[in-house]
C-alpha cells in the first residue's frame, strides 16, 4: 500500500509591493505588473518620471523568489511556473484583487489603468480576466495573452481599451512574428491596437506617456 500523498492547504502569506507618487491627490492610479526575474522596488523605478501628484503607481510583486544564479547574489521574483500552475493563478489574484482593496480603501481615482509587462502581461490579463477590478486602460506590454484564457472571461476585456505593445528591436519576437501574432491575438481580443516603439524589451518612457496622458 502507496502511503505517500501530495496535499495542499491555505494559509496567510504577506505580499510585498512598491509605489510612487501621492494617492492623496493623484488621479490616476496604474498598477504595474513586472517582468519574470524582476523586483518591484527596482521595476517602480521605470515610472519615476511621472508626476507624483497626477500618478499612483503601484508595483506588486510576485510572489516566488528566487536566486537568479546559483545559490546567492541577486534575486528575482517570478509569478507562478508550471508546478502548481492553477494554484498559483488562484492565490496571485487573490493577493492582487485584496492589494487593490488595500490602495483604494483612503484613496479614490477618476482613472485606473493595469500594465502587465512580459511575464506580469500574462498576469495581469488573468486578473482582470478572473478578479474583482475593471481598468481604464489595459496595456499588454511585451507580452503575451494567455492562450488558454476560457472564452467565456473575454466580454471582461470589452470595458477597458486595450493596447498590445512592442519594441521594435525587442529581443524575444522579431516585428514580423509580432505582426503576426498581433493578427491571431485579434480573433481572441476584438477591441485591441496594436502600437510598437523605436526600443527592446523594457518599459519606453515616452510611449507610456502617450497613454497616460
Amino acid at each position: 500500500m502507496n502511503m505517500m500523498s501530495t496535499n495542499a492547504f491555505k494559509y496567510q502569506k504577506t505580499g510585498r509591493y512598491s509605489t510612487f507618487g501621492n494617492p492623496a491627490v493623484a488621479k490616476h492610479i496604474l498598477i504595474a505588473l513586472h517582468g519574470y526575474g524582476q523586483l518591484a522596488p527596482f521595476f517602480i523605478r521605470k515610472f519615476n518620471q511621472l508626476d507624483p501628484n497626477q500618478y499612483f503607481v503601484v508595483c506588486p510583486e510576485g510572489p516566488h523568489r528566487f536566486y537568479r544564479n546559483g545559490a546567492s547574489g541577486r534575486v528575482g521574483a517570478s509569478w507562478m511556473t508550471k508546478e502548481e500552475r492553477e494554484t498559483d493563478i488562484q492565490d496571485y489574484i487573490l493577493f492582487l484583487d485584496q492589494l487593490m482593496d488595500h490602495v483604494i480603501t483612503e484613496n479614490s481615482f477618476e482613472k485606473k489603468t493595469l500594465l502587465g509587462f512580459s511575464q506580469g502581461g500574462a498576469t495581469a490579463s488573468r486578473w482582470l480576466a478572473y478578479g474583482r477590478y475593471q481598468f481604464d486602460q489595459f496595456l499588454l506590454w511585451a507580452a503575451v495573452f494567455p492562450p488558454d484564457m476560457d472564452a467565456h472571461f473575454i466580454p471582461r476585456f470589452e470595458s477597458s481599451e486595450n493596447f498590445w505593445i512592442i519594441g521594435d528591436q525587442d529581443e524575444f519576437i522579431s516585428m514580423a512574428k509580432a505582426k503576426n501574432y498581433f493578427e491571431e491575438l485579434k480573433k481572441q481580443l476584438k477591441r485591441i491596437e496594436f502600437v510598437n516603439f523605436e526600443g527592446t524589451h523594457d518599459i519606453d518612457a515616452a510611449t507610456l506617456n502617450t497613454f497616460l496622458r
